[in-house]
């Protein structure tokens, strides 16, 4: 989950490096560093923010036109300075930036102790660079073969670039497990976790493969797997635009994320939907099309955000297509022995695609014989490319950590497979398909007026940032929105909240509500919405605050409710993409009157690419 930066060209190595590092905070920001060939290899490293780095950088010689830059999301040792990336090697010849986790980092530890080895941090990435120096020194090989040996027997998951002060043009880059990407420019390279720091300088990109080695040195580069095999690399266009990673003059990226989901879910549909011809197609659904109809049952593995969508999906499916669903958190799936059998259809669905719990269910899914259809945002990503088929959404980058426009496209994407596969199968009629396609079509619209209550929601935020505990509840298709909007306050606002089907208050939380707990009610009109008016009076009746997001032009609720936030009437199937909008403006506006990091919640990485 930690940021890298990487440069080697005729540029100044640090203005591409920070200004990466920064573009990265998204992904580890407990501390930053980066190593520099200033008379020999130079390493700078600071806990906090980039900005805290570029402090301790003042003064400092910068011309190296070689670097590679880190920020961290800790896993060994505590955020500090010295637990802090790049990491030295024992003579200081080498300097390692890393991300992921070596599992049998321990015993390698104990091993290089025995032969003389003193440590500085806690890390397990600078055991990573001290055990590469041993093999090096041990075989008397060149670095790029002691790289390999030394990947040929660590355990665990890694995305390396390795620095060496006997080479001033040499960068060594290894994945396996952990995203990398590297751009192409005029006798120049850019490595980075995703694309976002070099979409300025290249649209031309590599991503590596797990056990893939690349050895840039002297303006060239050359690939190749950790069998010593050469590999020929796939150069990608980007397709992104500079302007989509800044924040375009809102205060946050997350608060700009929320107002882009018209466009986002849009942008999902694009090309694929067209409602008045009844066309609905999905490009990347179609060799393993068939077996999507005729599936016996659909697992769906997430987590986060994406694991809600995939509740709200399950719905869908089992309503429109008649096939039963099974949704996993990935982290457990991969755990508990699940039964798969050979033509299971799973569904991995993931904003970054790199989530390393989904990417192993993936592959312990794969090795039993089911067909994987992903459903992720970022294009060259390891789910996608592990997925036998699967679908984009589209969405454009999201920066923010608290996940929005990811959850709104992610259904977006589901509905339309769902509406395919129903269509195709004959488990819906024509009527409600073309009913569903005109529906779907109009969700960016409907999207677009639940924005205009921004300023409503705002004012209402006001008297409940003090609030300690939160209540979310819905039923049916609105119960994973609760789920949604929970996660969202906690995540930000750093307020306990839990979601709950409404009906299940009654088993327990309803101990809870007092006249200081707000319960917000997704109550929008749907076939449960008798019980829950039933519920919120309920909750009335024990002196709580309820706010209510409610259908327009209701009349029953805002007698009972203390607050009501009036969102479009849309078909239930497809309310969720409209009733989480309120449900993420109050989060955000919450968290902004609490001083909190909207963009950089504590304790929290964008992308969970380690255990």
């Amino acid at each position: 989950m930690c940021g890298i930066v990487g440069y080697v060209g005729h540029r100044k190595a640090s203005d591409v490096i920070i200004k990466g590092l920064k573009r990265l905070e998204y992904r580890g920001y407990d501390s930053a560093g980066i190593a520099l060939m200033n008379n020999g290899l130079q390493v700078y490293k600071k806990k906090g923010k980039v900005a805290d780095l570029e402090e301790v950088l003042e003064g400092a010689n910068l011309n190296s036109t070689i670097g590679i830059g880190h920020t961290r999301w800790a896993t060994h040792g505590e955020p500090n300075d010295v637990n802090a990336h790049p990491h030295y090697s024992s003579t200081k010849n080498l300097a390692i930036i890393h991300n992921g986790i070596i599992e049998n980092y321990s015993s390698l530890k104990q091993d290089l102790e025995n032969h003389g080895h003193e440590f500085q941090s806690e890390t397990d990435s600078e055991v990573f660079i001290h055990f590469i120096e041993h093999i090096q020194k041990a075989n008397d090989c060149p670095l790029e073969e002691a790289v390999r040996l030394a990947l040929t027997k660590v355990v665990g998951a890694y995305a390396i670039v390795i620095m060496s002060a006997d080479n001033p043009d040499l960068l060594i880059a290894a994945r396996k497990g952990s995203p990398l990407v590297i751009g192409l420019g005029n006798k120049e390279f850019f490595l980075a976790s995703d694309a976002t720091p070099i979409i300025e300088y290249t649209n031309e990109v590599v991503y590596l493969n797990d056990y893939e080695i690349a050895i840039i040195d002297n303006g060239t580069m050359r690939i190749k797997n950790t069998q010593d095999v050469p590999m020929h690399p796939y150069i990608q266009t980007l397709n992104l635009e500079l302007e989509a990673i800044e924040k375009g003059g809102y205060e946050h990226f997350m608060l700009k994320e929320i107002f882009e989901q018209p466009k986002s879910t849009g942008d999902c549909m694009r090309g694929r939907l067209n409602a008045s011809k009844g066309h609905l197609v999905l490009g990347g659904i179609r060799e393993y099309a068939n077996k999507l109809i005729s599936a016996e049952r659909i697992i769906m593995v997430a987590c986060g955000t994406s694991w809600h969508a995939c509740l709200v999906a399950e719905y869908i499916f089992e309503e429109f297509c008649r096939i039963p669903v099974e949704v996993e958190y990935a982290s457990e799936f991969r755990y508990r022995n699940p039964i798969i059998r050979e033509g299971d259809v799973v569904v991995a669905v993931s904003q970054s695609g790199e989530t390393a719990d989904t990417l192993a269910a993936i592959e312990l899914a794969k090795s039993k014989g089911a067909i994987i259809f992903g459903v992720c945002n970022v294009v060259g990503s390891s789910i996608a490319r592990t997925s036998h088929e699967g679908a984009y959404t589209h969405a454009g980058p999201e920066i923010g950590v608290a996940s929005t426009k990811a959850f709104t496209a992610q259904l977006t994407v589901l509905t339309m497979i769902a509406l395919r596969v129903a269509h195709k199968k004959g488990s819906i009629t024509e009527r409600k398909y073309h009913e569903l396609l005109v529906e779907l079509e109009n969700i960016p619209g409907k999207i677009e007026k639940a924005l205009s209550l921004n300023d409503k929601i705002k004012y209402m935020s006001d008297l409940f940032k003090d609030a300690r505990n939160f209540l979310y509840l819905g039923r049916g298709y609105n119960f994973p929105v609760a789920l949604e909007g929970a996660l969202k306050l906690k995540e930000i606002s750093y307020i306990h909240a839990e979601g709950y089907p409404a009906a299940e208050m009654k088993h327990g939380p309803i101990a809870l509500i007092d006249e200081e707990m707000p319960v917000v009610f997704i109550a929008t009109r749907d076939s449960s919405y008798d019980k829950v008016v039933s519920n919120i009076q309920e909750v009335k009746a024990r002196k709580g605050i309820v706010i209510a997001v409610v259908t327009e032009g209701d009349a029953l609720i805002p007698k009972m409710a203390d607050h009501v936030i009036e969102v479009p009437a849309v078909n239930e199937a497809l309310m969720p993409m409209v009733s989480v909008i309120p449900l993420q403006l109050l989060s955000y506006h919450i968290a902004v009157m609490r001083g909190c990091n909207v963009d950089q919640p504590r304790n929290l990485a964008k992308s969970v690419t380690v255990e």
